[in-house]
């Protein structure tokens, strides 16, 4: 099949073929995909097929430039997203739930996102999506009349794809690169409540095995160096492809106080003008929050809204932090120094898994008997590069 055009559209010629024969893991249904298309919706249909064969629950993600930008499973939403999308948060759907809580993680970088979620889409969900900006979908099926629907966004050009559920991959995937082929075997170990057994000190109830084992999930499809916090079934923030852990993990904690401070009052009470679109709310809510604002961003800001912004200093921001507690916090490779869990423990986490093996594991370790951080040990690497 014919590609849109590659990674970027000065390489004209781009196609995708099956490895086996005939056997499509994936048909596309509306619209015309690019290479980067094609790689968010594989990479994200594998993340939401394994969370929800994990978690027993209907799994959402919201993917960007081959990283998930936020995912979740079935659970509450809150007022704050309820308000955001002018829903009922007591009568949304267990699929729509999830796919508002995966973009609600990080909804400035899910602007113009690829969706992907476990379960068929249902009326709920293609009605919702006709209102954000989202470029497509992936899904194992589509409710009668969802394809039409979806069908008339973006000037028809809103991509639609459907995943086998049932097909199994190669033991082997083989990349190109540079005049080379290199064939690794695919890595098929079972995510379970198992691989965190081996809890080193502290205690993990269940609701925070849940989150570790979703985070586990996540990170498998995030481009590495990789960590994600999490709480409730959701991700809080995602921190991909940096060549440091610890500015990983800087980075998603920033995303995790970014989603927590939109829940202080003051942040939720910036009155805009009626002509002001959803992102730009977001965006601005974000940048208040941020408090960083630069000359020509406060006077855009005042204009965009029709009340003064309220007060929030930094230390009403660092009061509101304090309230963020039994946060998880999960890494696709070992934690080579305590500065990580240091960090993680300013942002609420108060449980860790990781796969261990560090020549510093020792100090890790200390550094969570010192928080008081639970830590569990996986043994399993999960670095992700495609």
């Amino acid at each position: 099949m014919d590609l849109r055009y590659g990674i970027n559209p000065q390489q004209h010629t781009a196609y995708v073929a099956p490895v086996r024969p005939g056997q499509w893991p994936v048909r596309v249904l509306q619209g015309s995909p690019s290479y980067i298309n094609m790689l968010d919706a594989l990479n994200s249909w594998q993340l939401v097929l394994e969370a929800a064969r994990a978690l027993h629950r209907p799994a959402a993600a919201s993917f960007k430039h081959v990283s998930p930008a936020g995912a979740a499973v079935a659970g509450p939403v809150d007022d704050v997203t309820a308000e955001l999308y002018s829903i009922d948060r007591d009568g949304v759907g267990a699929l729509t739930s999830a796919y508002l809580r995966a973009r609600d993680a990080d909804p400035r970088s899910s602007y113009g996102d690829f969706a992907a979620v476990s379960h068929p889409v249902d009326t709920e969900l293609a009605e919702l999506l006709t209102g954000v900006v989202c470029d497509g979908i992936i899904a194992p099926g589509y409710a009668p009349g969802t394809v039409a629907a979806l069908s008339r966004k973006k000037n028809g050009r809103f991509l639609i794809m459907e995943a086998d559920e049932a097909l199994m991959p190669p033991q082997h995937e083989t990349r190109e690169m540079f005049g080379l082929r290199l064939t690794q075997q695919r890595d098929e170990v079972t995510l379970s409540t198992e691989l965190l057994d081996n809890v080193v000190c502290g205690s993990l109830p269940a609701t925070a095995a849940e989150d570790l084992l979703l985070g586990l999930a996540v990170l498998r499809y995030t481009q590495s160096n990789s960590v994600c916090f999490l709480r409730g079934g959701t991700t809080l923030g995602i921190g991909a492809g940096q060549q440091s852990r610890v500015d990983c993990t800087r980075l998603a904690g920033a995303k995790t106080d970014t989603w927590w401070l939109r829940r202080h009052p003051a942040a939720r009470t910036l009155t805009f003008q009626p002509h002001i679109r959803r992102q730009d709310r977001i965006n601005w809510q974000i940048r208040f929050i941020e408090g960083d604002l630069t000359p020509d961003e406060n006077v855009r800001l005042a204009k965009a809204l029709s009340a003064p912004a309220p007060e929030l200093t930094d230390d009403q921001r660092r009061q509101w932090l304090t309230g963020l507690r039994e946060v998880a916090f999960v890494s696709d490779g070992a934690l080579p120094f305590r500065d990580n869990v240091d960090h993680a423990h300013r942002h609420g986490v108060g449980y860790i898994a990781e796969p261990g093996g560090s020549i510093r594991s020792s100090e890790v370790e200390d550094a969570c008997r010192e928080h008081r951080i639970a830590l569990t040990r996986t043994g399993l690497r999960l670095f992700h590069h495609y």
